[in-house]
């Protein structure tokens, strides 16, 4: 099995997104993820999804944060919808995102294809938890469910992989921890069945905490085959 991995971006202008969008293609990356938190609303997202051709993930993390651009929920999805009208293949929006089932479906009608995701960026949790948010994420209707939470010890990430050998069966799953002892699971969740990992485009590029540069992932995999 060829474990997928997904390269972050988090460019602040489109040059700079542009430049990081070649970088993940010449570096053979699987998908490539969007980040939209330094970007100004106002910009052309075709110049970014018509550049390439590796398919592409829109999303927003975070909300008003220091340095970032201050969007509420409704203003993310506005401008993610405009992501998927401009071509995006995926667009990831928040399990807490107002009117999540309609959005879903204005995503389904511009053939671009909702990723439902889940962050806990504190801790761990038991596989009862897990369930019961992959369970709210399915109903939406997405096509993919991502769920994230923190590793706080090494445990944490056989939680998270005995969750992907029992539910990935159930639903296009993208599933791991984040941290530094979360990168285990970020390792080694497609080989337990999770639709793709994340990664940094290299060492000082990392947009999550605990994230492997793809080059080091790449290095592992092959090892493992």
């Amino acid at each position: 099995m060829k474990a997928k991995i997904c390269v972050s971006l988090l460019p602040s202008s489109v040059i700079e997104a542009h430049n990081l969008i070649e970088k993940a293609e010449d570096l053979g990356s699987d998908l490539i993820e969007l980040r939209f938190d330094y970007l100004e609303p106002t910009i052309n997202f075709s110049k970014l999804s018509d550049h390439g051709t590796i398919p592409k993930i829109a999303t927003i993390l975070s909300v008003n944060q220091k340095e970032k651009i201050n969007v509420t929920k409704m203003d993310q999805q506005k401008i993610l919808i405009k992501a998927a009208k401009s071509g995006f293949e995926y667009v990831d929006l928040g399990l807490d995102s107002p009117n999540l089932e309609k959005t879903i479906k204005k995503l389904k009608v511009l053939n671009c294809r909702p990723i439902v995701s889940f962050h806990d960026f504190t801790g761990s949790l038991p596989l009862l938890a897990l369930e019961d948010i992959l369970e709210k994420e399915i109903s939406s209707g997405t096509e993919v469910c991502k769920i994230v939470t923190t590793a706080n010890q090494i445990q944490d990430n056989l939680t998270i992989l005995n969750f992907i050998s029992q539910q990935s069966s159930k639903t296009c799953l993208v599933c791991f921890c984040m941290g530094k002892l979360g990168k285990i699971s970020r390792l080694l969740s497609p080989l337990y069945g999770s639709f793709f990992t994340f990664a940094s485009l290299k060492g000082g590029y990392e947009t999550a905490d605990g994230q492997i540069s793809f080059q080091e992932m790449k290095k592992v995999y092959k090892v493992l085959e």
